[in-house]
């Protein structure tokens, strides 16, 4: 009996075969560490709603309590509700390139620094505008409001490459950026910057420009967890598929080898 089995499966010995078996091997655990990676993106994404949503929630405390110069934004202090007191200075006035508005169209961002009263500064992107000129033109950018002014807004990390996929490109043309750094800012100006920046929500900008970044999506928990199930149910039918192969294969080589030796059958008439 044991000959008999060996000698029904001996073309799993086969270059083919093997090379097969091989690669279904090592599908079943990819597909089983791509799973978990979903379900990590699903509870980093449902953990990053949670502090959205207690940062919005909560009342706006000074912006110099939770950052300083050179420090990183604590992860559950993103967009934290912040207030500072000081005045706009638009002399530095940057702009952000490549930035979409909520209907998709491409314009920039306003970064705006904020000389907080003991001489500090606060980069606020004061929000979106058009981009009507060429882009190696500074645009035309409403003035903020003059003299000493308290603005609210949202506390963001600084921007990187790595998290945005923004790649920070040089050589751009006067006051444009690609990404918003407080550490570059701090260098550019000359003078401490705290870490991190906040998107302005509060005053209003008359005439509706800069526009204002709305407050992000934190309903939407993504596909994510859906993936994962994707992944975990392809890597328990890749066996399954890989047996129902071998089945059939087994079947057709049977069926072969019986057809070859099945005696000719007699002449009609003889």
């Amino acid at each position: 009996m044991p000959s008999t089995v060996n000698g029904v499966y001996r073309f799993l010995l086969s270059r083919q075969w093997v090379i097969l078996t091989l690669v279904t091997l090592a599908l079943i655990p990819t597909m089983i560490k791509l799973g978990y990676w979903q379900l990590h993106r699903h509870e980093h994404k449902v953990a990053l709603n949670k502090v959205i949503s207690d940062s919005l929630a909560a009342d706006p405390v000074p912006a110099a309590s939770l950052t300083a110069p050179g420090r990183q934004i604590a992860h559950d202090d993103l967009y934290r509700r912040v207030t500072a007191k000081g005045h706009f200075d638009t002399a530095h006035e940057e702009v952000v390139r490549r930035r979409t508005n909520s209907d998709g169209e491409v314009g920039y961002h306003v970064l705006t620094p904020f000389v907080l009263d003991d001489g500090r500064v606060l980069m606020v992107n004061r929000g979106w505008v058009p981009a009507d000129g060429a882009q190696t033109q500074f645009p035309r950018i409403p003035a903020p409001a003059r003299g000493e002014t308290t603005v609210t807004g949202r506390l963001m990390a600084d921007q990187t490459t790595a998290d945005s996929g923004i790649k920070n490109v040089k050589g751009l043309p006067d006051r444009q950026v690609m990404l918003i750094d407080s550490g570059q800012e701090a260098r550019r100006l000359g003078k401490q910057v705290l870490g991190g920046y906040i998107e302005q929500t509060a005053p209003r900008p008359k005439g509706g420009s800069p526009e204002l970044i709305p407050d992000p999506e934190h309903s939407d928990i993504g596909p994510h967890m859906a993936y994962a199930i994707q992944w975990w149910l392809f890597s328990a039918g890749v066996p399954v598929g890989w047996a129902v192969l071998v089945r059939r294969e087994r079947r057709d080589r049977a069926a072969s080898a019986q057809a070859e030796t099945a005696p000719e059958a007699a002449p009609a008439g003889v």
